[in-house]
This record gives structure tokens, sequence and C-alpha cells, in this order.
């Protein structure tokens, strides 16, 4: 059975306003799945209406075989969360945030003991437990954030967003623990995110989501070799449709080619990027070139014309 299963999710809010679309996918027990795209694009919605606290307007889901909207308390009993914004009391110790948790999700009182310790020198909070949670850092309480989502022991965690506003030392170091989380159990996680590097870091698979579609879904090698092993980069100093179509005339070019202003990239995938670059010579296309391999940013604009660290 699939930790998640999706189907034809959809929600309206009142205004007409369509956050997302039917998306579909299925989540495998013990893999990490993001959902990648710009803020707006349906990706905490979709967690909203997963985690039960946002009510959908059609299709359906279900954690662990249990239906989001018919059973939501079993549901719910599968799954934790850490959410964008901080819900840790900050007047409270670390250890008190954790233990009230535990208490609320009817752990057994030795077992959140020894749950809490052992969390806490997991997720580098160890020697924190006992200052109040207002004298932690933004790193430090994100990494409490992920105990207290923890300390149920769920078979389903959520993370929205939660790198948000930390900078990146920090980010680096939360993405340590997250992935060495995953390596300690069978834990199913679900990401959401616009950081590339998130998703090529943690994820098995990524589902790319733009204006309340999936646009894409693949795992993350898959996706960026779906435009071949290399690109190139030309800044055109003229008319970049007559660019493209010169260079489509001569075989360099395919209908994957896409321009964002006046950057043409043309993914290769008969050429290198050495004959592309004699070619675009021979042509006397004006402009700067380089050469590299794709990533997801490259998929993303590909697939919806715009840049996803541009509408992040």
């Amino acid at each position: 059975m699939n930790a998640i299963e999706v189907r034809s999710l959809t929600k309206t809010y009142p205004g007409g306003v369509k956050a997302v679309k039917g998306v579909d996918f299925d989540v495998a027990t013990g893999e990490v799945f993001g959902l990648l795209g710009p803020n707006g694009a349906g990706k905490s919605t979709t967690v909203g209406m997963l985690t039960t606290t946002v009510e959908p307007t059609s299709g359906s889901a279900r954690l662990g075989g249990h239906d989001v909207a018919e059973e939501p308390l079993a549901a719910r009993r599968l799954s934790s969360v850490v959410f964008q914004e901080a819900v840790v009391d900050r007047s409270l110790s670390g250890r008190r945030n954790l233990e009230i948790h535990a208490s609320l999700w009817g752990v057994d009182r030795r077992e959140a003991q020894e749950q809490i310790g052992e969390l806490a020198e997991t997720v580098g909070v160890g020697e924190l437990l006992d200052r109040a949670v207002a004298t932690y850092s933004g790193g430090e309480r994100r990494r409490l954030e992920l105990a207290r989502a923890l300390v149920s022991r769920p078979r389903v965690l959520f993370l929205d967003e939660p790198t948000v506003g930390l900078d990146p030392r920090i980010r680096a170091e939360l993405l340590d623990v997250i992935g060495a989380l995953r390596e300690q159990s069978e834990l199913t996680v679900l990401l959401t995110t616009h950081y590339l590097d998130e998703a090529e870091r943690l994820c098995d698979r990524v589902a790319i989501i733009h204006a309340g579609r999936i646009v894409a879904l693949d795992a993350p090698s898959t996706l960026r070799a779906s435009l071949g092993r290399e690109l190139i980069e030309l800044h055109v100093d003229g008319d970049v449709d007559a660019a493209l179509a010169a260079l489509q005339l001569r075989g360099v070019a395919g209908d994957d080619a896409f321009s964002l202003g006046s950057r043409l990239t043309v993914p290769l995938h008969e050429h290198d990027s050495r004959e592309a670059i004699e070619v675009i010579h021979e042509l006397r296309l004006p402009g700067g070139i380089s050469a590299r391999e794709p990533t997801l940013d490259d998929v993303y604009l590909q697939l919806t014309g715009d840049s996803l660290a541009t509408a992040a």
C-alpha cells in the first residue's frame, strides 16, 4: 500500500480562487517526495488537504488507506507536520514543548521521555532542551519543531517549506538532519519547497507544480535528463525568435528549446556543445554563449515559460 494516494484533488476558495486543480500522485512507503514550485503554486494548500486542515472541494486523498475527508482522525493519527510558521510555545522550555505534544498524542509518559531524549540528540538540540524556546536561534527552533513532529512516531511526515527564512549555513545543517532521518527509519516524507537544491538533495521523486497543476513528476535526475546531457545558453543581441529559427533549420535546436527575455536555451540531444557552438559561430548569431548541464529550473522554465527562481 502506498503511504499517500491522491486522485483528482482540487481546492477552490470562496470567490472562485482555484488553488489546486485536480492533482494526482502516489507516495510509496519510505519515500521522500517533493512538491516543487513557486509561492502560490498550490503546494501548501495540497499539504493542508492531506493533513485535514483544509477541506478538499473535490477528488480524494488517502493516508495509509484512510480517506482524509471521510476518516480525518484516522488519517491524522498516522502523520505529523512541520509548518512554515513556528508553532512551539516560546515561553516554555524545549523539553516542555515536546512533553505537551507527546501528551496530546497519547504517547506513554515513560516512552515519551525516552523519545524526547533520543530525538533531541538526533536533531541537535539536546543541550538546549531545558532553556526557554525564546532564547533559541531560528535554526534551533526549526530543529525543535522537527523533534516535536516526530515525538508521536508518525508514519508520514509533512515538511511545508521547512527552511524558509533560514540563512544558507543553517539551511544546510537542517537538510543534513532531515537526510539522516530518512536513513534511520521507514518514515515517509512529503516536502514542499521552492529551493532546487533541497529537492535535488532530499527527494526520490518530485512533482513540479505550477498554478495549481502538476506539470511534471519523476526523479530529479530523470527530469533533468529529459533535456539531454547538456544544453547551450545563448544571450542574444537581437531577435531571439530569428536565432531560434536559424538553429532549428540547422538541426541544433528542437521543439524543447525555450527563451526567457534575451536568453535562448537549447537542450542538446543529438549534438554536443562543441558542434552547437560551431554552428552558432557559422550563423554569426550575436551574443554570449555558455554550455552547462540542465537543472530542475530549466525543466520548470521549459514547461511553464517562467523561471522557478524568479517566480518564487
